[in-house]
C-alpha cells in the first residue's frame, strides 16, 4: 500500500539490534586485529592499541544496518548515507545517453536535476537504489581521486554509472564517484538485475560521493547541507514541479 514503510527485507517495522557487518570489511579488520595481537604478544603497546582501536574504526565503517523504505511509486530515496553538497541542472552523462549496443534506450539528452551526496569516512558507504525496477545499464569509468566533495569530480574522478529502469518506463541513473580516499567501487548487481527500492546496490570504499540525476521535470525535496540516509530519505517525488534549490521536509 501507497505510504507503508518497510525495512529492506519486506518487514514493516523497526527492530533495535546491533548492524550486521558487511562480508568486505571482515577481512580488512581481522588483519589489523591480528597485528594488534602480534603487536601485543611482543609487549608493543604502543602499537597494540592503535591497531584494536584501528579495527574497531573497520568495522564502523563497513556496518550495513537495515533500513525502513517508503513504498510510495511516487518516491525517489536517497541511494547514500551523507550531506547532500549540490542540487543543480545538468546535461545527463554521455555514458547513460548514447546506444550502449543492448537496445535499451538510455537517458534523454534534456538537462536534469543532479542531487550530489558526499559521504565522508564515518558515512555508511553501502549503497542502495533510489526506485525499484530492472539494472538496465553499469558503466565503469576509470578517473582521477580528486576530493569527492569537488564539483569536477562528477566528472573526472573513477566512478561507476548504474541505470534503473521501472516497470512503468520512468529511469533514473546514479552515480558511484570514487574519492580523495576511495579507491575501490564494489557493486553488487549487474545488468538485467530486479530490484526492489531501496535495495543494496553497491559500496564505495573509504569516503566518496553519490549523484542521483532525477528523471526530466522532476525536482529535488532536500536542501543543500542537508544530512541524508540511503534507502529512507525521500530526495524527490515524481511529477512535481523541480525546485532546483531544493525544500526542506
Amino acid at each position: 500500500m501507497a505510504g507503508d514503510l518497510l525495512d529492506s527485507e519486506g518487514r514493516g517495522e523497526v527492530f533495535s539490534s546491533l548492524p550486521r557487518i558487511h562480508p568486505e570489511g571482515r577481512k580488512f579488520a581481522i588483519g589489523a586485529l591480528a597485528i594488534s595481537l602480534v603487536f601485543a604478544f611482543f609487549a608493543w603497546e604502543t602499537l597494540a592499541w592503535p591497531m584494536a582501536f584501528l579495527s574497531l574504526g573497520i568495522l564502523a565503517f563497513f556496518r550495513d544496518p537495515d533500513r525502513v523504505v517508503p513504498q510510495d511509486e511516487r518516491y525517489v530515496v536517497s541511494p547514500a548515507d551523507g550531506t547532500v553538497v549540490q542540487i543543480t541542472q545538468v546535461a545527463p552523462p554521455q555514458e547513460l545517453v548514447v546506444d550502449d549496443g543492448s537496445g535499451t534506450e538510455g537517458l534523454g539528452t534534456d538537462p536534469v536535476t543532479r542531487v550530489s551526496i558526499f559521504l565522508s569516512v564515518f558515512d555508511v558507504h553501502i549503497n542502495r537504489t533510489p526506485i525499484s525496477g530492472m539494472v538496465r545499464r553499469l558503466v565503469y569509468i576509470p578517473g582521477k581521486f580528486l576530493n569527492a566533495d569537488l564539483d569536477k569530480a562528477s566528472e573526472d574522478n573513477e566512478r561507476q554509472y548504474i541505470l534503473v529502469e521501472r516497470s512503468d518506463g520512468v529511469k533514473i541513473a546514479f552515480a558511484q564517484i570514487a574519492g580523495l580516499v576511495a579507491r575501490r567501487i564494489v557493486p553488487f548487481v549487474k545488468p538485467g538485475d530486479t530490484l526492489g527500492v531501496g535495495q543494496r546496490v553497491g559500496m564505495i570504499r573509504f569516503g566518496s560521493r553519490v549523484d542521483v540525476y532525477l528523471p526530466a521535470g522532476t525536482g529535488s525535496r532536500v536542501m543543500i547541507g542537508q544530512r541524508v540516509i540511503a534507502g529512507e530519505t525521500v530526495i524527490a517525488e515524481l511529477d512535481t514541479r523541480p525546485l532546483i534549490e531544493g525544500v526542506s521536509q
